[in-house]
């Protein structure tokens, strides 16, 4: 009995045993379900903030994306087919996927074979553990059988009954379960690795083809680093998603099964969306270069085909100082007037005049009796303004003018302006003639309409000769100073090394024909290969302006090349490129400015050089002094856009918006350039923050009214150079408190602006005057107290610095007290505002508060006391703001000294 109540006991023991046992494997199993479904939605969560970010970002393609990039694609080919590359050679952008290394197969490997083992030694334990109980039932029920019990209730005979234990049909449920399960993830593996080994065929396959892509395109090498560093900094996260993806593959669902390699496909998408910003970038830089050289070499070809019996108009630019004659002398050779229509006879705007062959002829008949060789088809003469729109045009690169007049006053000789024209001019190393221009001007000069230079010298009287002779020496010695050697150009020793003077008159003709010859003579004879015509497009832009009847047009001067009706150009605009067609091109009659108003001539198609008005739509917003370009067949239109824009990016990029500044306007982009040019040379040294194109509005009232905002109010200012100011700008202007001011000469506008900021700079001295103290050292001369008291009136002796009215008196002898401020002062009985160090004057101070009023000369202080200016941090910057210039170095040095006297006295930081 006890016997069987003890094995009744064991067996309950084994089965409690085993029945925690199960379930602490079910908790485990649990667990573990647990916290792969945490890992997997921690998963699907990161990826689907990855794909938001990369949607953010623009790097995941929508299908418009993916169709505009199939459009570039299909441009690439085209325009590699009109380069005459092969594109058959080149393929398609491979996905960058990341490279399945050595290292993580080696740890799936591991992995899978330490969860192998683990299987295995769990199912021989397993199996052990029901051998071991099935033994030691079997050794029991012999016991109780040889026990050989009466009792009814051991009357069965156990050795032929099945035992059935509690709990052992859902232990052997649980072991087939575990084997079908078992059975079931080893088939699965293998499918895996099946797909496994045939996506790294795949990749081996594409990463050859990638390979060969890199051969190809030198770009290809700097992404693959770039994305070899970005795998690489991204480290052991990476490793975390594949060892996570590796896990999932073995859970039970359907949906992990797949986890690998969709996280897989997944990295690799967002890699390549990732990168095809930059590839598309770098293609298009690579298409864009290849347009611009294959441009290139197009003009390059052309320009082979030169010949040196087809010459075009040279270009001649006619530079000097304001009133030195430069459109007079235009004026004349046209026989027109245009410069009494001009604002204040100073030219603002850049006019270009073709002059026939013809009419060279006939100027210069007189000087060359009808004997000349004439090549050039005519000369195409552009009168600057002064010289910085020359400037502005040459730097462009287009080679606008191929000769240059240099224009001297021979009554003022080298001006300043003509300095800095003949700077540039050598700078440059442009060639140029000088025009000794206003010989009329000597006195009792007898005129010879229209005649030679060295035959109306020759019939001047001697006073008038020896006058000219004077003049031109001097002016000779001027040019000498500034290094360059000159003569008359019939007394020219060596052309290589002389420059040709010409004694002209503009007013009377007289020089002309001398002038005209020496330019064409120059152009034919030296600059032949220059002015070969060539048959490709230079085009710029000089203006841009309404015709009524025609609407908006652009004046241009076309160098070299064929302009055609209904062409496609492209300019460069204020809101971006213009491309649009050409609807008529328009030149003045010969002999006459394209600026002045009148009929025009038609005309189909028209050859450089040549001044042409061309009418299109859509040339509101073009931009004056830049290129113009034509799109033909074989040019990528989005380049040509690109190129025109270069010049004004420049430009715009030269001022600093962020700084402080006037707000500057101007009607054409070369005029601009002048005027920031003008603006920060060393005579005028006015600070620049913002720029614009066109007439005045309210977004640029807006824009300088941000000085306010800077704390530099007399910066709030618009300077307007021939451009109109809308009505709503003006009323705005008022409402922000921004000045406007207008001028059509850009000197008046300088002047305009310097009167300005010399009321701000007296304004602000005078508001400063208040509360700033001079520095300076007083000593009273004992015999010249005339009152002790309120007011205090001494006479003293300027020690060191400035004794002005209104500066704050202390005595440091006598703890730095106050005893009032300079009232005024006098100096042999003249009333004066400020002294200086040696002078003695007699002096009244005015005491300010109650506390001063109380010092009394003889008890607080007397002669031996040192009055001294007392030194304040406020004093000291309104010195330095608005005093700087008034004061020499050895009075900022008595600044210093004085406040570190005061400081050291006091113990207070100033």
């Amino acid at each position: 009995m006890e016997k069987r109540k003890k094995i009744e006991e064991e067996r309950a023991k084994a089965e409690a045993e085993a029945r925690a046992a199960a379930e602490e494997a079910e908790r485990l199993e649990a667990e573990k379900e647990a916290e792969e479904e945490a890992r997997r939605e921690a998963k699907k969560q990161k990826e689907k903030e990855k794909k938001e970010r990369l949607r953010a970002e623009g790097k995941l393609l929508s299908a418009k994306q993916k169709a505009e990039q199939a459009r570039l694609a299909a441009m690439r080919q085209q325009m590699l087919a009109k380069a005459g590359i092969d594109a058959d050679k080149l393929e398609e952008v491979v996905k960058p996927k990341r490279p399945v290394y050595d290292d993580r197969k080696k740890k799936k490997a591991e992995f899978e074979e330490r969860r192998r083992k683990a299987e295995e030694e769990h199912a021989a334990a397993q199996a052990k553990a029901k051998a071991e109980e099935e033994a030691r039932l079997a050794a029991e029920a012999e016991a109780a059988a040889q026990a050989n019990v009466a009792d009814d209730w051991d009357a069965e005979d156990w050795d032929e009954k099945d035992i059935a234990l509690p709990g052992q049909k859902e232990e052997e449920e649980r072991l087939a379960k575990e084997a079908a399960e078992k059975e079931a993830a080893e088939k699965k593996r293998h499918e895996q690795e099946k797909r496994a080994a045939e996506a790294a065929a795949t990749f081996e396959a594409k990463k050859v083809a990638r390979a060969k892509l890199t051969a190809e395109k030198p770009w290809a090498k700097e992404a693959k680093a770039k994305a070899a560093a970005k795998a690489q900094a991204e480290g052991s996260s990476s490793e975390e998603e594949d060892s996570d993806s590796d896990d999932e593959s073995d859970s039970d669902s359907n949906e992990d099964s797949d986890s690998d390699s969709s996280d897989y496909s997944d990295s690799d998408s967002s890699d390549y969306s990732e990168d095809s910003d930059d590839v598309r970038e770098r293609e298009r830089e690579e298409r864009m270069r290849a347009a611009k050289a294959a441009r290139m070499a197009r003009f390059d070809k052309a320009k082979a085909l030169r010949s040196p019996n087809k010459l075009r108009c040279p270009i001649i630019c006619i530079m000097g100082h304001v009133d030195t004659g430069k459109t007079k002398i235009l004026d004349n050779i046209r026989r027109t007037n245009v410069q009494d229509g001009e604002a204040g006879g100073i030219t603002q705007q850049i006019g270009a005049t073709f002059i026939p062959k013809e009419s060279l002829i006939e100027r210069t008949a007189q000087l060359n009796k009808g004997d000349w060789n004439l090549r050039v088809p005519g000369l195409l003469v552009i009168d600057t303004p002064g010289h910085e729109s020359f400037t502005n045009l040459r730097s462009r690169g287009s080679s606008l003018c191929d000769l240059a007049i240099l224009v001297v006053d021979i009554m003022h000789g080298l001006e300043p302006q003509t300095i800095e024209s003949l700077n540039m001019l050598r700078s440059r190393k442009t060639p140029f003639v000088i025009a000794l221009n206003k010989i009329d001007r000597m006195y009792d000069w007898k005129e010879n309409t229209n005649f030679p230079t060295q035959e109306t010298l020759a019939l001047q009287k001697q006073h008038a000769q020896r006058e000219f002779q004077d003049r031109y020496d001097k002016i000779v010695i001027e040019f000498a100073e500034q290094g360059l050697n000159v003569a008359k150009y019939w007394e020219n020793p060596d052309p290589r090394t002389f420059i040709n003077i010409i004694p002209t008159s503009a007013i009377t003709g007289e020089g002309m024909p001398d002038i005209l010859q020496t330019l064409v003579d120059l152009c034919q004879n030296r600059m032949n290969e220059r002015i070969q015509y060539v048959p490709a497009v230079q085009c710029t832009v000089l203006e841009v302006k309404m015709i009524e009847g025609l609407g908006t047009s652009v004046d241009v001067i076309l160098i070299n090349g064929k302009l055609k009706e209904g062409q496609t150009i492209v300019v460069a605009g204020l809101e971006g490129a213009i491309t649009t067609q050409i609807r008529a091109l328009l030149t003045p009659q010969p002999m006459r400015e394209m600026r002045v108003k009148g009929s025009y001539i038609h005309h189909k198609e028209i050859e450089g050089a040549q001044g042409i008005k061309i009418v299109a739509t859509g040339l509101e917003k073009a931009v004056a002094g830049t290129s113009l370009l034509v799109l033909d067949a074989q040019d990528d239109e989005e380049e040509l856009r690109e190129e025109v824009l270069s010049d004004m990016r420049g430009v715009l990029a030269r001022v600093d918006k962020s700084g402080e500044g006037v707000y500057v306007q101007a009607s054409t982009l070369g005029s601009l350039e002048a005027l920031l040019e003008f603006l920060k040379s060393d005579a005028v040294k006015i600070p620049v923050a913002g720029i614009a194109i066109g007439p005045v509005n309210k977004r640029d009232v807006m824009g300088a009214s941000v000085m306010h905002e800077r704390k530099r109010p007399e910066y709030a200012t618009i300077l307007a150079f021939d451009v109109p100011v809308t009505k709503e700008a003006t009323l705005m202007a008022d409402e922000l408190n921004v000045r406007i001011f207008t001028a059509d000469i850009i000197y008046h506008l300088f002047d305009q602006f310097t009167a300005f900021m010399e009321k701000v700079k007296k304004d602000k001295k005078d508001a400063a005057a208040n509360h700033v103290n001079f520095p300076c050292i007083l000593q009273i001369m004992p015999n010249c107290v005339f009152n002790k008291r309120d007011p205090i009136i001494v006479g003293v002796d300027i020690v060191k610095g400035v004794a002005r009215v209104g500066t704050q008196i202390c005595i440091p002898s006598q703890g730095y007290i106050d005893i009032g401020k300079i009232a005024s002062m006098e100096l042999n009985h003249k009333e004066v505002k400020q002294a200086t160090a040696g002078q003695s004057v007699a002096m009244k101070i005015e005491p300010k508060t109650p506390s001063e009023s109380s010092r009394l000369y003889g008890r607080h202080f007397d002669h031996k006391d040192q009055l001294v200016s007392r030194m304040t941090r406020e004093s000291i910057d309104s010195l330095k703001e608005s005093f700087r210039d008034d004061l020499s170095k050895d009075d900022w040095r008595l600044v210093v000294q004085l406040k570190t006297q005061q400081e050291k006295a006091l113990g207070e930081t100033i």
